[in-house]
């Protein structure tokens, strides 16, 4: 658990966040050094360079840029046109391109499985080719969300229900800022 200082802005979090996941990003490489986080969000956020950017430029980590919902940057619209497309994908590992106004593809819409209803929004993050960052999200998928992200969402709620008890309880109270679930950070 971190004490965040820095309040929520949209298409900021690497900056309020990044800080504690190079922190943890060391310790893990001198304790397991073979196992290395390679997720979050990436260019396909306002500003073009989001938590898996940052942090793979601070730890020099290959990085995958996943997100559940399509951010509005560089005309990018989850209009009728973006819903027609995404009834189009119609088995596990189909994509559409996000191609934004300025003529650059800022990732790619993925239906993760057979059965997922919504897509991921995958993106290059750092040290990794968008075709290679949608084929390993793709692999990593039994549900909707990659496999590691679903586990250390499904973990840290309940770390957090173990420890602070049950929202609304006086001992989460306690928190100047909501915690976040990997998933909520896009990771």
């Amino acid at each position: 658990m971190v004490r965040l200082k820095a309040p929520y802005v949209s298409g900021f979090l690497a900056f309020r966040e990044v800080p504690f996941l190079v922190e943890l990003v060391q310790r893990l490489q001198e304790k397991e050094p073979g196992l290395m986080p390679q997720v979050g969000n990436s260019v396909l956020v306002l500003g073009g360079f989001g938590v898996a950017c940052h942090l793979g430029v601070l730890t020099d980590l290959p990085c995958v840029g996943v997100a559940k919902k399509l951010l509005q940057v560089d005309g990018l619209e989850n209009n009728s046109l973006h819903k027609e497309k995404i009834v189009l994908l119609q088995s596990g590992g189909d994509t559409f391109p996000l191609m934004g106004n300025s003529g650059t593809v800022l990732g790619m819409a993925l239906k993760s499985h057979d059965h997922s209803t919504k897509p991921l929004y995958v993106s290059v993050g750092h040290r990794i080719s968008l075709e290679v960052a949608v084929r390993l999200t793709h692999h990593c998928c039994r549900f909707r969300i990659p496999e590691p992200i679903r586990q250390a969402d499904i973990r840290s709620r309940e770390y957090i229900r173990r420890t602070l008890g049950n929202p609304g309880s006086p001992a989460q109270a306690c928190f100047l800022t909501k915690p976040r679930t990997p998933s909520q950070n896009g990771l």
